[in-house]
């Protein structure tokens, strides 16, 4: 193994989820990068389907408002999430794959119109979530992925995004502060051996 493979196979490593971030704001070109890598991933079609919606200053203030209006503020588990100096909104557009698979060279499938036993819009948001999480590791920055939930259609409404689009998860980035395992974190891991079956279930 040489040197490039140890250094993915440490950043895959050391990804975490971080709930805890300092004031600190993040280099314009460390963020420039993070976020290029989440263009990376797969894209079935080459649809490119994905969108990010970079959130900082005070359209961070802003969208913490929209979801976690002050009066739920002092419940909170995670003061320090809102410290985070950037938001990274992944949006995908199950329009785009439908139209990409009408065109002439994917019309057999019939994936125009049909309902997708898998909808690879979500697959590919999911990558390029992935790509962002591991590129701020790379980048030494805290990064954790969290949902909307029911403020979806209010965050739409914020920030212009479009009505056809989902929002597939939310990362937040930043320098990390001392922080504490989540309950979820504690659960141990599977082992390959539980979890990868091998030519038969």
């Amino acid at each position: 193994m040489d040197f490039a493979e140890a250094a993915f196979y440490d950043v895959l490593r050391r990804r975490r989820m971080v709930r805890n971030y300092t004031d600190d704001p993040v280099d314009p070109d460390v963020l420039d990068r993070v976020v290029a890598a989440g263009l990376r991933g797969p894209s079935a079609g080459n649809t490119q389907g994905t969108d990010l919606l970079v959130l900082t200053g005070d359209a961070v203030a802003r969208y913490w408002s929209t979801t976690l209006p002050s009066q739920r503020r002092a419940e909170f588990p995670w003061p320090g999430l809102l410290r985070a100096p950037v938001l990274v909104l992944v949006v995908t557009s199950a329009a785009a794959y439908r139209q990409r698979y009408a065109e002439p060279d994917k019309a057999a499938t019939g994936l125009g119109e049909a309902e997708w036993p898998v909808p690879f819009w979500y697959v590919d948001a999911g990558a390029a979530i992935m790509a962002v999480l591991l590129a701020a590791t790379a980048e030494g920055l805290g990064a954790l992925l969290f949902g909307t939930f029911e403020h979806e259609a209010a965050i739409r409404e914020e920030f212009g995004i479009p009505g056809e689009r989902s929002i597939a998860g939310v990362v937040a980035l930043g320098h990390r502060a001392p922080d504490r395992r989540s309950k979820s974190a504690q659960r141990s891991r599977r082992t390959t051996a539980d979890a990868v079956h091998r030519n038969r279930w």
